[in-house]
């Protein structure tokens, strides 16, 4: 089979490799599309070490082309989007059987249905990890309450203009997105954002003293400790990247407590290893709520496999919003 591979120089090139056999619990994927996303260029990087060679990618969509032991062997065949720990990116992929999720099994899905009655592999390729991420962010991590007023950093990316339409979903009220450009703010207010600022705009004040029930930051460092005082009582910010900076950020607890906020954090790819089965079910219903015309996801572009060095390079230097996918079949 055709892959893609990493290299020690951090070089990706195609390869001609043996095709992945599912072990117990697992299914192998053949592959269409393969979602680019940031864990991407945190492997490159050398912030995931990892052995090198390496064939990257952590989210796939296609059919399943073999069962291991311990999985139904009726599910070969079966269109699927899964989430999985590398791999994506080559011909056919090995995933969990439990994060391979059944794409003609969303309840009803309308006008959606392709031809074989499932959501299209294409469109199900536009959430990988941000929907479950997403999803987890809203209803699990901050619990969005009817009325809450939230402020999103990383608008215009792939879990951010999720997110919105989830915390709209759940009753938010007033809904800030925060973005690197002018260009990316223009993306993220067809999202439904009540308000886009720019980060350099927020970091100045351009809020005020503006308080929010639920802020979002994958962004990190000052970005982070700025939002800390964007808190109103009560309020959660939840922390689930450092796309700026790894600098320690720290929290006085009788700050805190004395104002009722919270920190909080949310690891997907520890939730993956830990609770499948939750990660799962979050994935499921975000897949649900996209099939029933509830929430849009956008590819805003597509490329070939010889290409990915040139997408993971424009997610990682922010040229670029909404999602990016790579075309594998």
């Amino acid at each position: 089979m055709k892959a893609v591979v990493l290299d020690a120089e951090d070089r990706y090139e195609i390869a001609e490799l043996d095709e992945p056999v599912p072990g117990p619990g697992e299914v192998a994927i053949r592959v269409a599309y393969a979602g680019i996303q940031w864990g991407d260029t945190m492997v490159r990087d050398g912030h995931f070490p990892v052995p090198r060679p390496f064939v990257p990618g952590f989210e796939a969509v296609g059919h399943v082309a073999a069962a291991g032991p311990g999985v139904d062997a009726d599910r070969v065949g079966e269109p699927v989007a899964a989430l999985t720990s590398a791999g994506a990116y080559a011909e056919v992929v090995v995933a969990p059987a439990e994060l391979a999720l059944h794409l003609g099994d969303l309840g009803d899905l309308g006008d959606l249905r392709d031809g074989q009655g499932s959501l299209p592999l294409r469109t199900a390729a536009g959430l990988g990890w941000a929907g479950p991420t997403a999803y987890d962010l809203v209803n699990t991590a901050a619990r969005v309450r009817s009325g809450d007023s939230v402020l999103i950093h990383a608008a215009a990316g792939g879990v951010g203009t999720l997110a919105v339409q989830f915390a709209r979903l759940a009753g938010a009220g007033r809904i800030v997105g925060v973005v690197g450009s002018g260009e990316r703010a223009a993306y993220a207010s067809r999202f439904g954002y009540d308000q886009v600022v720019l980060r350099e705009e927020f970091s100045a004040g351009a809020l005020g003293d503006e308080g929010f029930d639920v802020i979002f930051d994958p962004v990190g460092g000052q970005t982070r400790r700025v939002g800390l005082e964007h808190l109103a009582p009560h309020g959660r910010l939840v922390a689930f990247g450092n796309l700026d900076t790894y600098e320690p950020v720290l929290a006085s607890a009788n700050d805190l407590l004395t104002h009722g906020t919270s920190l909080v954090t949310y690891n997907s790819s520890l939730l993956q290893r830990t609770h499948p089965e939750r990660l799962a079910d979050s994935a499921a219903r975000a897949l649900r709520l996209v099939a029933d015309g509830r929430v849009r996801v956008d590819i805003t572009a597509e490329y070939e496999m010889a290409d990915l060095a040139t997408a993971v390079e424009r997610l990682a230097a922010g040229a670029t919003h909404g999602k990016s996918i790579l075309r594998i079949a």
